[in-house]
Formats: C-alpha cells, structure tokens, sequence
C-alpha cells in the first residue's frame, strides 16, 4: 500500500513539472502567427513608404513639366506682346512720316491730293491689321492681300507681308503662311520683321512636319540674330523637334 502511495505521488509530481516547464502548443503556434504577423505588416508598411516615394518622385517631375510649359507659354506672350509694341511704335512713327513726307518731296502738289492718298494707304493698313486683331482673318487677309497689290513700295509693305502670313498661320493654312513668311526675308531682308519672318517660317514648317526644314530654319535664326527675341524661341522650338528628326 504505502509502495502503491508513493508511486502515485510521484506520478503527479511529474505531471505538475510538466505542467510547469513545458509550454502549451498551442500557445506556441499563436505566438509564431503574431510574430509572422507583425513581419509582414512591417513589410507591408515599408513597401507602403516606397510606393509613397515614388509616386512623389513622379507627381515632382510632373510639377517640373508643367513648369517648363508654364515658362514656355509665358515667354511666347511676352514675344508676341512685345511684336505688338513693336508694330504700333513702327506703325505710329511711318504714319507721322508719310503724312508729312509728300509736302516735302512735292511740294508743287496741292497737299490735299498727297495728303489724301497717304491717308488712304494709312486706312487700308490698319483696316486689315484691325480685321486680324478682330480674330476676322477672311478679311485681314483679302485687306492684307489687297494692301500689297495696291501699294508695293509702301514703306508698310515689309509689315504687311508678315501679317499676311500671321493671318495664314492662325487658320492653319500653314502652306499660304510658309510663303507669306518667305516673301518677308526675300524682298526686305532688312526689314526689322525679318527676324520674326524667318523665326514663324520655321514655326510653319515644324507644323507641316517637315523638321528637317524646321531645324534648319530655326538654327539660321539663332546664327543669323543671336542674343535676340527671335533667337531664344528658335532655340526653344528646336529642343521640341523629335530627336530623329535630321
């Protein structure tokens, strides 16, 4: 009896270590998952933090287009803003010229008859220029057309010819406009709208999509006027040209 106690006492003193040092199975397998757990929700957390800096990377090269475009448009208003002052100050002093021209050089005229054929070669300009600011480009360039068929050799011509070709260009009669632009740095190459001439004709044969022509028409106007308006929007339409363009 007291063989049979005792063995049975050591039995549950056995069971009772056991108990006490060893560890459950199943608590074993749920502290594996949570820390399985816990390591992919830092990777998961990590990747998140790539894909953040990544997307950033490209929302910030994005901005740094737009910038680019930005600046660019910004500097073709301020060109054609300042083609425009220069138009009216031209304008303003061959029309105080020619009024006052014909008395000097003629002065057995009656002035009324010189006087009057200034004015009406004067109204006929700005009749057609004020049809292209009007967006009514038919008529600008029937007035503009007609002007040049009218008064060949007016000191106006050079002016009227370019736009002629500004009228062209704005409808996308882009051929009409490579001609008009051309005519400018043929028959006045010292025109002070020879610049801009040269610089839309390139403009005209980057539309049609002949580069080759382009490139080459833009590079003469960087050669040909350097350090001017003219030059630096050359320059930025020739960075547009397609890199297999030759």
């Amino acid at each position: 009896m007291l063989r049979l106690s005792a063995a049975l006492l050591m039995v549950l003193l056995a069971g009772c270590s056991l108990t006490r040092s060893g560890e459950d199975p199943v608590q074993v397998r749920l502290n594996d998952l949570d820390a399985r757990l816990t390591k992919l929700e830092r990777i998961m957390a990590n990747q998140s933090l790539l894909e953040m800096a990544q997307n950033q990377d490209a929302l910030q090269a994005e901005v740094r287009t737009l910038r680019g475009r930005v600046d660019e448009l910004q500097n073709g208003v301020e060109a054609m803003r300042k083609q425009q002052r220069d138009l009216y100050g031209d304008l303003e002093r061959r029309m105080t010229g020619a009024a006052t021209a014909p008395a000097a050089s003629a002065p057995a005229q009656p002035s009324s008859t010189s006087g009057g054929a200034g004015t009406a070669e004067q109204a006929a300009y700005v009749q057609a220029f004020e049809a292209l600011k009007s967006s009514n480009y038919a008529a600008s360039i029937a007035g503009f057309k007609q002007y040049l068929a009218t008064y060949p050799t007016s000191d106006l011509a050079d002016n009227a010819q370019y736009w002629l070709g500004e009228a062209y260009y704005v409808t996308r009669d882009y051929d009409n406009a490579a001609v008009a632009f051309r005519a400018v740095g043929e028959r006045w190459p010292n025109s002070r709208k020879a610049p801009d001439a040269l610089l839309k004709l390139g403009f005209t044969q980057f539309e049609l999509k002949n580069f080759s022509q382009a490139r080459t028409t833009l590079t003469l106007v960087t050669q040909r006027y350097p350090d001017t308006e003219a030059a630096h929007l050359a320059a930025d339409r020739l960075k547009r040209l397609p890199a297999d363009a030759q």
